[in-house]
This record gives structure tokens, C-alpha cells and sequence, in this order.
């Protein structure tokens, strides 16, 4: 059995799809930050079969959250306070997203001018579909 220490106060994200986990390290920008991070790979989940988990110890209003939303917006967000869990937050689709992902279009101007904010905007939330905030470009999540 594998036992993960309890954090003092940041976050516990759970439920996130198998394989996950590192792409949540790199949207949050967990690389660039000196907090202490534990992330579990594939495991048992009732619900899921199998799961990824990631421990965040940080002070909680040091990390922007809501770009989980736009990765998977059925991920668990459990808040930790005095390790105790002081608040389960249900993640909705972001209306925008700001410097997560980049245009594809090479005629988009955000190719161009390079000091540009990469802006999408939630255009169908039924389909799950972004666009270029500029062109109008499909963000496709693969």
C-alpha cells in the first residue's frame, strides 16, 4: 500500500482521467514553483478503474485553478486547510482561456506578433469546442 504523506493546506485533485497527471503539471505550471507536489499514476478507482491523483502544498490563493475547468471539468478539486478538507470544488468550462494553449493557424496573428496574449474562447459548450479569440481557429483536444 502506498502512503502519501497529508498536506497542511493546498490542494487534492482527484478523479483525473489515467495518463493525466502530467499534462495538470504542465497547464499549472507545477515545474516553475517551488511547491511540494505528489502525483499518483493509475490508481484504483471504483468509479474510474483507474485514476490519477495529484497533492499540491501550497497557500491556496498562490494557484489559479480554473484552467483545471478547461482540461477536465470533471476532476475534483478538494481544498486543504489545516489538513483537513475545507471546501470540494465542482469545476465548470472556462468561458476563456488565456495563455494555455496555442493557435494552430500560421496565419493567425498571434504567429506573428509574439508578445500577443493566446486568447480562446468557449464557443460551443455542448461539443466542448474553443476557438481563437483572433481567427477563429478550432482548438481540437487530442
Amino acid at each position: 500500500m502506498l502512503n502519501v504523506g497529508a498536506i497542511h493546506e493546498g490542494f487534492v485533485l482527484d478523479h483525473i482521467p489515467a495518463g493525466r497527471s502530467m499534462d495538470i503539471y504542465h497547464y499549472l505550471k507545477l515545474d516553475s514553483v517551488d511547491y511540494c507536489v505528489a502525483m499518483i499514476k493509475n490508481a484504483r478507482s471504483g468509479k474510474m478503474g483507474k485514476k490519477d491523483i495529484v497533492k499540491i502544498e501550497c497557500p491556496i490563493d498562490m494557484l489559479d485553478i480554473d484552467v483545471l475547468g478547461f482540461i477536465d471539468h470533471n476532476i475534483t478539486v478538494n481544498v486543504i486547510k489545516d489538513e483537513e478538507i475545507v471546501e470540494k470544488r465542482q469545476l465548470t468550462l472556462p468561458k476563456e482561456v488565456k495563455n494555455v494553449v496555442k493557435c494552430k493557424n500560421p496565419r493567425c496573428i498571434t504567429s506573428i506578433e509574439q508578445e500577443l496574449d493566446q486568447i480562446f474562447f468557449l464557443a460551443d459548450e455542448a461539443k466542448e469546442i474553443y476557438r481563437c479569440k483572433y481567427c477563429e481557429e478550432k482548438f481540437s483536444r487530442k
